[in-house]
């Protein structure tokens, strides 16, 4: 592994977003939303947190997996990733230096976001390991999509409605039983649980075993899509 060509590419995909501002917005949109409802939206006995939890949840579902997507795909349509490849930089290290800038920089975000929240130091400690955990499940989901479409218009049809499903499931089981009970599959339904229960963590075995198995999903997915259609 040369991590020169990782951090060569983290550095290059820092150049990229700020000229992308499609990119760019994933990263700060919910972050501020959250910042502004906060400061600005008092209800009587609306639950602790309630913004920072919704918003945070919202977040890890919409811009990891878009954001990694648009990525790959853009760079695929352009033939950049033939370029690197052709430079002697491994897909593995490109892959390692898109997905580390882009968890880090979501992980900016994770942080922005929970400034508003009550939370203690170790509160605050456990809200940021939380979110690195959901963000990590949404950079493979993002990589499988990235990976499988030819174009970066083919990435956002398909993302659009796999990012609604993941970010909007969790609200959607606050107000119907019957949805809730489909949303505990989903990695983003047991991170808003153990966000509205930050209290009371370590997690239920239900709850990791539900992480591990969507994580596991989208890496065999990832894998699937890599081979058949690669990035050589």
């Amino acid at each position: 592994m040369n991590m020169n060509n990782i951090v060569a590419i983290f550095k290059k995909q820092i150049r990229d977003t700020l000229k992308n501002k499609t990119i760019f917005i994933q990263f700060i949109m919910f972050p501020i939303l959250t910042l502004i409802m906060c400061n600005t939206v008092k209800i009587n006995e609306m639950p602790r947190n309630f913004f920072v939890n919704l918003f945070a949840t919202m977040y890890i579902g919409m811009a990891p997996l878009t954001s990694m997507a648009a990525i790959i795909s853009e760079e695929k349509e352009k033939n950049t990733l033939r370029v690197l490849m052709m430079s002697n930089v491994k897909p593995y290290e490109y892959l390692l230096g898109i997905g580390s800038y882009t968890w880090f920089a979501c992980m900016i975000g994770a942080a922005i976001i929970c400034i508003p929240g009550s939370y203690s130091p170790r509160e605050r400690l456990v809200f940021l390991s939380i979110m690195a955990t959901g963000i990590l499940s949404s950079l493979l989901a993002g990589a499988a999509i990235g990976t499988f479409s030819k174009t970066q218009m083919m990435a956002t049809s398909v993302t659009i409605p796999v990012m609604m499903v993941f970010s909007f499931l969790p609200m959607m089981s606050l107000f119907n039983d019957t949805i809730g009970k489909i949303a505990k599959i989903t990695y983003t339904e047991q991170i808003s649980q153990m966000l509205n229960h930050i209290n009371s963590l370590p997690p239920r075995y239900s709850s990791i075993a539900i992480m591990a198995a969507n994580i596991l999903l989208f890496a065999a997915l990832f894998t699937a899509t890599y081979r058949k259609c690669g990035l050589e």
